[in-house]
């Protein structure tokens, strides 16, 4: 599925990295569990939480994922897009809940890594 796609099934905000939309991506991973989403980097899913924080964008850095959409109406500060910028990130914002976004997702072909 590509980025864009996320984007407008999401009805998310693209805050970073509007150039990569076009990128195609077939996992995802919901968690608001930076530990969780550390064990990822093999598998470059799709991040979906509900943590907006530097501590966010830093786990994703180190765990080599870059793709984040923000979901339960969080939204990036302007720390966070100026790192994810530097960094390559695509950052989204959603206002669904975790529940519904990664619901939407799934049924439009979105795989789950396990």
């Amino acid at each position: 599925m590509k980025l864009r796609e996320i984007s407008e099934l999401l009805n998310a905000k693209v805050r970073c990295g509007e150039d990569r939309l076009d990128e195609e991506h077939e996992t995802a991973f919901a968690s608001d569990l930076m530990s969780d989403v550390l064990t990822l980097g093999d598998y470059n899913p799709v991040i979906l939480t509900g943590l907006s924080n530097m501590q966010t964008i830093r786990t994703c850095e180190m765990g080599n994922l870059d793709i984040i959409v923000l979901v339960r109406k969080k939204k990036a500060s302007e720390e966070m897009i100026e790192e994810a910028e530097d960094e390559g990130m695509v950052v989204m914002e959603c206002d669904y809940s975790m529940f519904k976004a990664c619901g939407l997702l799934f049924k439009a072909g979105m795989l789950p890594i396990f």
